[in-house]
């Protein structure tokens, strides 16, 4: 699938601000697709600026400034073509639960401390429901948050915590992911949490937004993508832009500014296009 992607973002400053350096993370993943196209407009001009990959694989933009400004918008642009996964790998997997991993490439992404013992009670509950078969659990976890979450739009804030998330019944796309990790988490297996696009357009709002969904690993397999705000299975109808341990290092703009007593507003507009590849 061919996306077309144009991703705005604007700031206002209720006075003129000093930028801090901040990093933006609106590049697709080096293993995203085939890039066809690529802009990323910046105002105020930065004074440097740098394309880097962060500790985690992503490929983001580090942008430093001088002066003052009212405003600080964003202009990210891109075309990708998504190609359709190849045919499941298949592999002997140990049965869930898994030893928590301590150390090894993975480690950072099997964080287990502070799951709340309801979620650690629920993902026992699939886990056993499936004699402990990992890819079973997975794709029953996927079904069972994408019919008993609710889906909501929450423009701001960060994602809440897993348990109040199944407490609640609803949630938005980046509630869902994160009590998705704490469920494997909790099992051994790890997961990671990643933002990007979807092809879907059904919100709830109308509007197109970030969307954000999970991979779990599994050993052999590499990493499984998942999507329970749909029930699916990640295809060609999402596009990565950062994958990493938790939400807050995926957000697309991390920086700030000084200027005292200031407040400030963010708008923000989302366009995409998709044409069957």
């Amino acid at each position: 699938m061919r996306f077309s992607v144009r991703h705005q973002t604007l700031y206002r400053y209720s006075a003129p601000v000093r930028l801090a350096e901040h990093v933006l993370r609106f590049n697709p993943r080096p293993e995203a697709g085939r890039l066809f196209e690529r802009t990323l407009s910046i105002d105020p001009t930065p004074i440097e600026r740098e394309d880097a990959l962060d500790r985690f694989g992503n490929l983001v933009t580090r942008v430093a400034f001088d002066g003052l400004s009212a405003r600080f918008a964003i202009d990210s642009r891109f075309a990708l073509e998504v190609a359709r996964p190849a045919a499941p790998r298949t592999a002997a997997l140990p049965p869930l639960p898994w030893p928590i991993g301590a150390d090894g490439p993975n480690a950072v992404y099997c964080m287990s401390g502070g799951i709340d013992n309801t979620v650690r009670a629920f993902a026992t509950e699939i886990a056993s429901e499936c004699g402990g078969d990992a890819l079973a659990f997975l794709d029953r976890l996927n079904q069972t948050l994408f019919v008993r979450i609710r889906h909501d739009i929450r423009a701001e804030g960060a994602a809440r915590p897993a348990a109040a998330t199944l407490a609640l019944g609803h949630g938005a796309c980046r509630d869902v992911t994160d009590l998705f990790l704490a469920a494997c988490r909790s099992l051994g297996a790890p997961a990671r949490f990643v933002s990007g696009y979807q092809a879907k357009a059904d919100t709830p709002d109308g509007r197109r937004h970030l969307h954000a969904w999970p991979e779990a690993f599994a050993p052999g397999l590499g990493w499984l993508a998942y999507d329970p705000t749909h029930g699916v299975k990640v295809s060609d109808g999402h596009v990565g832009l950062c994958a990493a341990p938790d939400q807050a290092a995926t957000m697309p703009v991390e920086g700030g500014f000084y200027g005292g007593a200031v407040t400030s507003t963010l708008d923000y507009q989302v366009e995409i296009e998709t044409d069957a590849a």
